[in-house]
């Protein structure tokens, strides 16, 4: 498998988060909230939005990586549009709790 998060699996432009954001489902957890829609391509896409609320931009990159990587090697919920939006607790947070938190909400979005 390749360890590239291609363009074509990312969400770039503000319309397209913001449709997320208007006509996808939420998932609050503990450093994360996500909104997912049905994705118009076929294949699941990300976005991410983390705020300077969450630290610097060692933090903010740092956990911008961490999503990427864990949707790129363990996404398997279907073909959707994901915005990821981190809360400020991210910054504090262990990597395995982060994942463990992103794959809660993954759950329930794949649940419905």
């Amino acid at each position: 498998m390749s360890e590239v998060f291609p363009q074509t699996d990312r969400l770039k432009v503000p319309q397209q988060f913001r449709q997320v954001f208007e006509e996808g489902r939420k998932q609050v957890g503990r450093y994360f909230v996500t909104f997912a829609r049905p994705s118009q391509g076929g294949r699941s896409r990300l976005g991410l939005a983390v705020s300077r609320k969450v630290g610097n931009a060692v933090l903010r990159n740092r956990v911008k990586r961490l999503v990427r990587e864990e949707f790129r090697r363990h996404w398997a919920f279907g073909s959707l549009d994901v915005v990821v939006v981190a809360r400020t607790a991210a910054a504090e947070a262990s990597r395995d709790a982060l994942i463990e938190d992103l794959y809660r909400i993954w759950q329930r979005l794949a649940n419905g």
